[in-house]
This record gives structure tokens, C-alpha cells and sequence, in this order.
């Protein structure tokens, strides 16, 4: 029924953090036209969280519900250290029941959460 998920990124610097994206995080992408990159992703899953206040971003006529990018890992020291060796400078790392997280500023100015997940994930789940 799926193919896949397409995430979408709002910057208010799109050039700068698709080549923070390609040059930094070294995500694998392609051009489609003009210099606008589509970036491989490593493996997904969704949680459903409860809205706090109004969160949602104009697509296509509808109101859509907003969404908070977190990349994961399995040594959150680790990738905060290479991430420091290419000049990146993430958050204090907070713990949580769920893991323990940080994020990763942006050339824009925005930030995305990177954290190493305590609870069991989906990834070894095998499909029907």
C-alpha cells in the first residue's frame, strides 16, 4: 500500500541547511532540478504525541499536522563528538524515560533533535 515516507523540512534558509544535510550530516541525496535536494534517510518510525497548542503548517489548502524531526543513534556521545569535529555545537544532552537527546542547530538558525532511544524501537519488526 506504502512506497515510503516523505518528510518535509521548512527552513528560512533551505540552501544553507540542505548543504549542512549533504556536507555535514553526510545524508545521501539527489538533485532534482535547481539545486533542490532529496535526502536518503536512515530507517523511520512514528510516534503519535499529544498537540500543545496549535502546531500545523499550510499545505496544498489543508492545514496539515505538524511534525519534529529527531534523528537516532545508538552512541549519542559518539555522534555528538564527530558532530563537534566538524564545528557543530549541539545542546546539553537531557535524560529521559525515553532515551537521552540533544539537538543539532542548523545553519538557518532552526534545530533538529538527534537522541538515543532507551525504548524499544520498530526496526527489527518483519512485515506481514
Amino acid at each position: 500500500m506504502f512506497t515510503g515516507t516523505h518528510l518535509l523540512v521548512y527552513s528560512k534558509n533551505p540552501e544553507a541547511d540542505r548543504a549542512f544535510f549533504r556536507d555535514v550530516l553526510n545524508l545521501r541525496s539527489i538533485d532534482v532540478g535547481g539545486g533542490w535536494l532529496i535526502f536518503a534517510m536512515p530507517p523511520a518510525e512514528a510516534g503519535i504525541h499529544p498537540l500543545e497548542g496549535e502546531f500545523s503548517q499550510k499545505h496544498a489548502g489543508h492545514d496539515l499536522l505538524g511534525a519534529v524531526l529527531y534523528l537516532m543513534c545508538d552512541d549519542l556521545t559518539s555522534v555528538i563528538s564527530t558532530l563537534k569535529e566538524k564545528n557543530v555545537v549541539c545542546s546539553e544532552v537531557q535524560a529521559a524515560e525515553w532515551g537521552q537527546a540533544t539537538t543539532i542547530p542548523l545553519p538557518s538558525g532552526g534545530r533538529i533533535g538527534l537522541y538515543q532511544p532507551a525504548h524499544p524501537t520498530v526496526f527489527d519488526l518483519t512485515s506481514k
